[in-house]
């Protein structure tokens, strides 16, 4: 998100962009005002390592040394549009976006030894959102998502690509505790996928079922120090993994804590700064299936697969810049941030992961748009 992503993603008491707002705590769309447009984007670049020291004949790989995975980054695109609905008496603000919920991959075929070794995951989510003010302190807020993801491997043998749409809803509030500090909540669904005849073991194509986590987030926001040029924000949130199918073959629950500021140097030009907390999700002991397939190797094979999946390395830091009306009514925004080296050893397969990211966006106000 072009502001948020340069706060290390904390946006869920009062979220500085409008796609922030529709995306996580919907109920903080209130805190928007006139109407606003917003064209973002982001490119992501990993450099993601395999080595592999055993032999697993049931699913044909054998050991190689490490090699870097050939996948190209990901290029993360949002649009975002609010409407306040002031004008007509309402005190409601209304909202939709397209948002890249989720990519990432792997691709090891140009190593022999991992009998074409490859993973692949790409989510677009279709946002509705809507908040109201339930009183001149509380605003509360929904969102409808349809999510489109195609899912690619990731089971060794003869897999190939596969798409499906899933359906969630989400919750929010948000609560102005005094002028200066806001607190907020939201509630995301799971989201279910089933990716038809995208794995054959041998016999005959299967299909595969894969969720996106139940997500909780709590975030608190503050404006009082420095005579208000100084925002500080902290968010928590927490992904339900054990629920879901496929990925709870992978991972544990998982905790996340970020830590955002913002300082408005004057007007216009604002700094930003990170840092963000992921706890290790990865689990020690993996079942014999997962999504609904068991695949020769057992709990041999979804063990080798969860090392396509990393999600170990804890710590991330961030920082961007703003200006504002860089033309009338027009407002720029870029960041950049990194995700620290880690490695982790699943079996006999040992994976190495790091990535960094630089987008930007720009944020069309018309009316009276502009953040109480």
């Amino acid at each position: 998100m072009p502001v948020s992503g340069g706060m290390a993603g904390t946006s869920i008491a009062r979220p500085l962009d409008i796609t922030s707002a529709i995306n996580g705590n919907p109920a903080a769309l209130r805190q928007h005002h006139g109407t606003k447009f917003s064209f973002s984007g982001t490119w992501i670049e990993p450099t993601f390592n395999v080595a592999n020291a055993g032999n697993h004949p049931l699913f044909g790989v054998t050991p190689f040394p490490q090699n870097k995975s050939e996948a190209q980054g990901v290029a993360a695109g949002n649009i975002g549009w609010t409407r306040e609905l002031g004008e007509l008496g309402l005190p409601a603000t209304l909202g939709v976006a397209l948002v890249a919920g989720a990519g990432a991959g792997s691709d090891f075929r140009h190593v022999p030894e991992s009998n074409g070794t490859y993973a692949s995951i790409l989510a677009l989510d279709i946002i509705s959102s809507a908040a109201v003010d339930v009183t001149d302190r509380l605003s509360a807020g929904a969102s409808i998502i349809l999510s489109n993801t195609t899912l690619a491997g990731p089971f060794v043998g003869s897999t190939g690509a596969s798409y499906d749409y899933g359906l969630r809803g989400s919750l929010g509030v948000t609560y102005d505790v005094m002028p200066e500090t806001t607190v907020g909540f939201y509630w995301k669904t799971k989201v279910g996928y089933t990716f038809n005849n995208l794995v054959n073991f041998g016999g005959g194509f299967q299909d595969v079922s894969l969720d996106r986590p139940e997500t909780f987030g709590f975030g608190l926001a503050d404006s009082s120090l420095m005579n208000g040029k100084l925002l500080l924000a902290i968010d928590a949130t927490y992904l339900v993994y054990s629920e879901t199918s496929l990925l709870r073959a992978f991972y544990e629950d998982q905790w996340g804590i970020q830590l955002g500021a913002q300082y408005s140097c004057t007007d216009r030009l604002r700094l930003r700064l990170g840092y963000a907390w992921a706890e290790n999700a990865m689990r020690d002991i993996v079942p014999g299936s997962g999504g609904g397939v068991a695949p020769p190797g057992g709990a041999e094979h979804i063990q080798y697969v969860q090392s396509l999946f990393p999600a170990f390395n804890e710590h991330r830091i961030s920082g961007g810049i703003g200006v504002r009306h860089v033309l009338p009514g027009v407002h720029f925004d870029m960041n950049a941030g990194g995700m620290f080296e880690d490695s982790q050893t699943f079996g006999d397969t040992t994976t190495s992961l790091a990535s960094y990211w630089v987008g930007g966006g720009l944020t069309f106000e018309f009316c009276r748009g502009s953040m109480r």
